[in-house]
């Protein structure tokens, strides 16, 4: 009996995920930082796992002459400082076609069609280029005869700069592609840690009864970031913070955390329940920004002990983009009354991480208020890190060890992925690039869903521009401008601090 039982239990017997079929990936804009960073190293470890089908084919599309010859290189240094041995890298270059195209001009694509064949395979075209190449690219590829019943587009963030562009580019795009076949990336849909989100409320009965504001008493979703400009000083200036990370990362956390049960994981089903999250968003509009908002940009400051610039010296100019942003929001329904949810997003922040922090309301009453036992009983909080660290930190008040006086403090139960599966996390774009290829958009966004977060950002952007025209300072390496704390307390309430201790 025991032998069955083990049997029954061992990983080889798991059914896997329906197999990639043979295809095609055409990544325009395949000299960007994006898809050196990203692509080409996810696709590699696909490759070395043997996930992609032998006759599958990565084709690489460059503007140069010179990139034909070049980029292969590039690729392979990247491919080396992510670990991958020599003919880990041999391998997948076999599988790279360089083409050379204009994204622009409908006669170039000729070589492309020629590349292409006349295959049957998955045709997947990556569109790693600015939101205003989505239209030409996608008509001169109808005009070129290249798309197949088959045929899949994928389009990077940010989907225009607001509700008008975007809604432009999904009607364009909509009338090449039907919307099953259209795929919006968002790649913090595919790191780990967020799909846990699901597994974590509605596998979990501890979890999914007490998601309400009937015991939850604030949410933060925080994503801070060290880096500053880098090399997107041209898009950055054009774009800000809110365009950048609000409207599509903060809001896609905020609706995976907050959605109700969907009633299978199927992609329509999810997608539907997070559009009822974003309609149900209370409007922060006109006056409503400076109460509800805090909009900032870094000056000069230190991080890791290093002296870096302000956002104008880095721009070299003067601008009032925003490089930050916090703002208290709610979600009108039934489930989430009342509890506010607080996004804090920036550059040039203390730290790097990425969480949902969770605080739960206290007790409704101390039996240890007669003793010294405490000064306080901390609520309960749930921490979903998705970077550094991915895994799960809950805090509860615990006694301290000994015999003398009843001493209760708080201390975590710290999961970490790495620990708790002892194995390699994937990078997100590893599952999603896959999941493109497989048809299966459970993790993209629907156009519903953008349009739905423009129309919610659309009136803070202008707000702003009214009533918080400048944006407030605040150092590099610093936690964001005085203001945002201001923010949080005055409800009092503050940020959770976080921990990345051993």
């Amino acid at each position: 009996m025991d032998a069955i039982v083990d049997r029954a239990l061992r990983p080889e017997t798991i059914p896997e995920r329906n197999p990639v079929p043979p295809f095609d990936l055409v990544i325009f804009g395949a000299g960007g930082d994006l898809a050196l960073r990203k692509l080409f190293p996810a696709l590699a470890q696909r490759n070395q796992e043997g996930v992609l089908p032998e006759e599958s084919r990565v084709l690489a599309i460059v503007r140069k002459a010179e990139d034909v010859e070049g980029l292969p290189n590039q690729i392979a240094t990247r491919l080396k400082e992510e670990g991958l041995a020599p003919e880990q890298i041999a391998a997948f270059l076999r599988r790279l076609t360089m083409v050379l195209l204009d994204a622009l001009k409908p006669e170039t694509y000729a070589s492309l069609k020629k590349a292409l064949g006349k295959s049957e395979r998955v045709r997947s075209f990556y569109l790693s280029t600015p939101p205003d190449l989505f239209i030409p690219i996608c008509e001169n590829l109808a005009k070129a005869d290249i798309l197949t019943p088959t045929s899949r587009v994928i389009l990077e963030k940010p989907l225009g700069r607001d509700l008008a562009s975007a809604r432009e580019i999904n009607d364009a795009v909509g009338r090449i592609l039907p919307e099953s076949r259209t795929y919006r990336i968002d790649h913090y849909l595919g790191k780990e840690t967020v799909q846990n989100l699901l597994v974590l409320r509605f596998a979990n009965t501890l979890f999914e009864r007490s998601w309400s504001s009937r015991d939850i008493d604030n949410v933060q979703i925080t994503v801070a970031e060290t880096v500053g400009l880098e090399s997107r000083a041209g898009y950055y200036d054009k774009s800000g913070h809110m365009r950048d990370m609000v409207q599509n990362h903060l809001m896609q956390l905020l609706c995976l955390f907050a959605i109700e049960p969907p009633n299978m994981l199927e992609a329509g089903a999810v997608r539907d329940e997070k559009i009822k999250v974003l309609k149900a968003l209370r409007p922060i509009v006109g006056p409503d920004v400076q109460r509800y908002t805090v909009r900032g940009q870094y000056g000069p400051g230190q991080i890791d002990g290093q002296r870096v610039r302000g956002y104008t010296d880095e721009l070299g100019r003067a601008s009032n983009t925003e490089t930050f942003v916090a703002v208290r929001c709610e979600v009108d329904n039934w489930r989430w009354a009342g509890v506010p949810i607080y996004l804090r997003t920036g550059k040039r922040m203390a730290q790097r991480y990425s969480e949902i922090a969770v605080t739960f309301k206290p007790v409704p009453h101390s039996i240890f208020g007669g003793t010294s036992a405490c000064d306080r009983l901390d609520a309960n909080r749930l921490v979903i890190r998705l970077q550094p660290n991915d895994g799960l930190q809950l805090q509860l008040m615990m006694k301290v060890p000994g015999s003398g006086r009843l001493k209760i403090v708080p201390r975590q139960l710290d999961l970490r992925y790495e620990t708790a599966f002892n194995e390699r996390t994937p990078d997100a774009y590893e599952r999603l690039l896959t999941d493109v290829i497989r048809g299966d958009q459970t993790l993209f966004m629907h156009r519903d869903e953008v349009e739905q977060a423009w129309a919610w950002v659309d009136p803070i952007i202008s707000g702003w521009q009214e009533y918080a025209p400048h944006p407030q300072r605040y150092a590099a390496g610093t936690w964001g401008p005085s203001h945002a704390v201001g923010l949080i307390e005055r409800e009092g309430r503050s940020w959770a601090d976080p921990d990345f201790t051993e």
